[in-house]
């Protein structure tokens, strides 16, 4: 994969923007995605965890929404969908909270709040997934 500098300023803002240690991170994560098939296997890494976390959500009986787009997850509770402000914040926070609390007592750490993105890498394979469904499917039933 070739880097192609852009032809004017480029605008950067945020915590870590501009540093050359992110900035190095960030074009090496570029490189290696653009490897063959990294992007594929990642992206099917995130449609087997969407699919598993809703059947295991199904047959505990409990009420999400999960979408996604390619590699980022977004995963709510309550009857779906939420595709904006208003669907978001309507979800059960509450339900999240133990949710996420269970899933940290089986060993999968999860961002901490139901309105950030869930996001999976080229590293993330079938055992990852496979370990991270049956942590959920057992998180939600603790959560009947």
């Amino acid at each position: 994969m070739e880097l192609v500098a852009p032809s004017g300023p480029v605008y950067q803002a945020g915590t870590l923007s501009g540093n050359p240690l992110a900035m190095a991170a960030g074009i090496a994560t570029l490189r290696g995605l653009g490897a063959k098939g990294a992007w594929d296997a990642a992206d099917r890494a995130a449609g087997r965890l969407l699919a598993g976390l809703a059947q295991a959500a199904d047959e505990a009986g409990v009420a999400c929404f999960a979408s996604r787009a390619g590699t980022m997850l977004g995963f709510f509770f309550g009857e779906g969908p939420v595709r904006d402000w208003e669907g978001a914040k309507g979800a059960d926070t509450n339900r999240f909270a133990a949710f996420h609390g269970a899933m940290l007592e089986r060993g999968v750490y999860l961002p901490p709040s139901q309105f950030e993105a869930w996001f999976l890498s080229s590293t993330h394979g079938d055992a990852e997934i496979d370990a991270t469904v049956a942590a959920a499917a057992d998180a939600f039933g603790s959560l009947r």
